[in-house]
């Protein structure tokens, strides 16, 4: 078997099935990415004890958990943007077959 005949080697086939991994991959990974350099932008700029008075006045949490809590409330928000981004560009069950058609 020649690699252009397995179709999980062809990059190119935007029919071809992909691996769970490759498809989770391509949206963790970027989501991932975006919510630390967000985290990192935005505790740049804001105490989380400080904001942790604005919002828990009576909480005892941690700076620690504070960038932990809002690392993962960034990596929420990038991760609905990617899982809504692969949703979309996800081909439509009847692409395949109107590709012999012309176009009117």
């Amino acid at each position: 078997m020649t690699p252009s005949d397995d179709p999980l080697l062809d990059p190119l086939d935007a029919t071809a099935p992909r691996p769970l991994v490759q498809r989770l991959g391509v949206i963790l990974w970027p989501s991932f990415l975006v919510a630390g350099a967000m985290s990192v932008l935005f505790f740049a700029l804001v105490d989380p004890l400080a904001l942790r008075d604005i919002t828990f006045p009576g909480r005892p949490l941690s700076r620690e958990l504070g960038y932990t809590l809002g690392f993962f409330m960034f990596w929420l928000a990038t991760l609905s943007s990617s899982v809504l981004t692969g949703f979309l560009l996800r081909p439509a069950p009847h692409a395949a077959a109107d590709d012999d058609e012309p176009l009117p």
